[in-house]
């Protein structure tokens, strides 16, 4: 979904020299290898636990991230390491390979919490922005590039630095909780709609749904099969996802994890609802609320206590509004800064 208006990335945006890290308490600066992930997912819980003690990266995670096929760890991946060596700084830029609408470069990564305040993020940032500049400068796209950051409202600090180095709020995401110990509105899909539970051998078919569905969605564009293998791995739980069928198609789902190890810091067990998904052709129906109240169902009869999700709070489907009807409340917020090109 080219745009002619626009002239390619690379006419665009000017790809910058490499920036090489300096600061007196990092001995030396390298790229990631297969080796460090659990170096990295230490710095990663670390931050987790300080910024948002209520969600946790785990090792799982940390090792799909580093050995996606379109993360080149050489190029795409730093780490600072301190005197003692001790990785005291992640930074990873990201550019997903499925691009109809837009180019984005994720900053991911980040200062483990023992080595900040010190401008230690700003040299990491500063390497980020110019590695995410050069892989836009080397596309040939007409499209908008982006280079993309979030910020948990508890971490300020983490928003003033990438409102430092150029990147402006343009999002509010919100976490919503659903306290399972009230009723389930009886809520059901308007005509010969079933829900059905996920399955294996529907997963191409979810994955187009998820797609179809999300086009419409602030900044989204289509999951890579490695990223939505992410989506239905690790701490997924299909006894508590759902698909909609009607005459064979899958018109909606919804996915869902439970990640124990996020109990502690959310302070209750709950599950985590990771994507909900209505295809255009079938909306209007009822079926995500439908596809909803199997979740909170499933869950309460599991044992658990809440049901988690997260919003876009603009979300041009109505997404909040389904929400707050089926009982959910907003706990938290966080925001997603862009540096447009």
């Amino acid at each position: 979904m080219t745009d002619d208006t626009l002239s390619p990335l690379s006419e665009r945006v000017a790809a910058p020299p490499t920036y090489r890290p300096q600061h007196p308490l990092i001995a030396e600066w390298r790229p990631a290898t297969s080796a460090d992930v659990d170096a990295v997912h230490e710095v990663y819980r670390a931050i987790d636990t300080a910024d948002h003690p209520n969600y946790l990266t785990n090792r799982e995670q940390v090792e799909e991230e580093l050995g996606f096929s379109f993360i080149d760890l050489e190029q795409d991946t730093l780490l600072a390491i301190a005197a003692d060596g001790r990785v005291a700084a992640v930074g990873i830029v990201m550019e997903p390979p499925r691009q109809e609408s837009l180019v984005r470069e994720f900053m991911n990564g980040g200062v483990h919490p023992e080595f900040r305040g010190r401008g230690i993020g700003r040299e990491l940032l500063a390497w980020q922005r110019a590695r995410g500049e050069q892989k836009l400068a080397a596309s040939d796209k007409r499209l908008p590039g982006w280079l993309v950051g979030y910020a948990d409202e508890r971490a300020p600090g983490r928003q003033r630095l990438l409102e430092a180095g150029g990147f402006e709020v343009v999002r509010f995401f919100q976490t919503m909780e659903r306290d399972l110990a009230d009723p389930v509105p009886d809520v059901t899909p308007v005509g010969d709609v079933r829900i059905e539970p996920y399955r294996d051998e529907l997963s191409a078919a979810v994955h187009a749904a998820r797609d179809d569905a999300f086009r419409d969605h602030w900044g989204s564009q289509p999951l890579s099969d490695e990223q939505f293998h992410g989506l239905v791995s690790g701490t997924f739980a299909a006894d508590l996802s759902y698909v909609a069928m009607i005459d064979g198609d899958v018109a909606g789902i919804v996915l869902t994890d439970v990640a124990e190890e996020d109990w502690p810091g959310q302070g209750f067990t709950g599950s985590y609802v990771s994507t909900v998904a209505v295809t255009r052709p079938y909306r209007g129906r009822r079926i995500a609320p439908s596809l909803l109240r199997a979740v909170l169902e499933a869950s309460a009869a599991r044992g658990l206590e809440k049901v988690v999700l997260d919003v876009d709070a603009e979300n041009p489907t109505g997404a909040l509004g389904l929400y707050t009807g089926m009982g959910f409340v907003t706990s938290q917020q966080e925001v997603g800064l862009v540096r447009a090109y």
